[in-house]
């Protein structure tokens, strides 16, 4: 599978997703090459600091801002069980390459009309992947937010009406996240078996259910 973590925002979550998935499934004993598209290289900087921490690798980060990127990310995955990219934000060609290459689509959202707004054109970006690749499933995930306040109500009955159709996990926003990526570290090895662990978890659980 190819999973593109895609949203033209910056700053909605893509880079801890991508990491965090990576890291759920290199757990499982899956083989993942993580590529990271954004030219600002968050996901690039989180490896460097593990190898600097002395943390174990539990999967290959490589960096590929081109747009030749549909290309290059399959040829990745012959030797790998899952490639998973973390997508540039405001980079029209890059993420249209990405969308290409991909076999899923999640699109990262928080809770707030300006994502919402945001999200719209990553929306036409996928309908226009499709004409090149028919395949691609897009999804939306809700990000960064408490499923008990009213926003976040008010967010998932505004998906609900909205093609892509959001997951059915989303994930909260937890203080944990932030901490752990200033260490190359992930919320499963801070704190296993946690609430930011259980949230990545279930969203890994459903993707694979639906790429099955």
């Amino acid at each position: 599978m190819i999973l593109a973590l895609v949203n033209q925002k910056g700053g909605v979550g893509k880079t801890t997703l991508a990491l965090h998935l990576a890291g759920q499934w290199a757990r499982q004993g899956m083989r993942i090459c993580l590529i990271d598209a954004d030219p600002q290289g968050s996901a690039l900087d989180w490896a460097e600091q593990r190898a600097a921490e002395g943390h174990q690798r539990l999967f290959g980060v490589i960096g590929l801002s081109r747009e030749t990127l549909h290309i290059e990310a399959r040829e990745q995955a012959a030797s790998v069980d899952h490639v998973i990219i973390d997508g540039p934000p405001r980079v029209a060609a890059l993420m249209r390459s990405a969308l290409i290459a991909a076999d899923l689509a999640l699109i990262p959202v928080q809770p707030s009309a300006l994502d919402g707004w945001a999200s719209a054109e990553i929306v036409s970006l996928v309908a226009e992947a499709r004409s090149f690749h028919p395949g691609l499933n897009a999804r939306f995930v809700l990000n960064r937010c408490d499923p008990r306040t009213l926003i976040a109500r008010h967010a998932r009955a505004a998906l609900a009406d909205r093609q892509p159709a959001p997951l059915i996990t989303g994930i909260a926003q937890r203080v944990l996240f932030a901490q752990v990526m200033a260490q190359g570290r992930l919320a499963s090895e801070a704190d296993p078996g946690g609430p930011a662990a259980c949230d990545i978890a279930r969203l890994a659980a459903e993707i694979m259910a639906i790429t099955r």
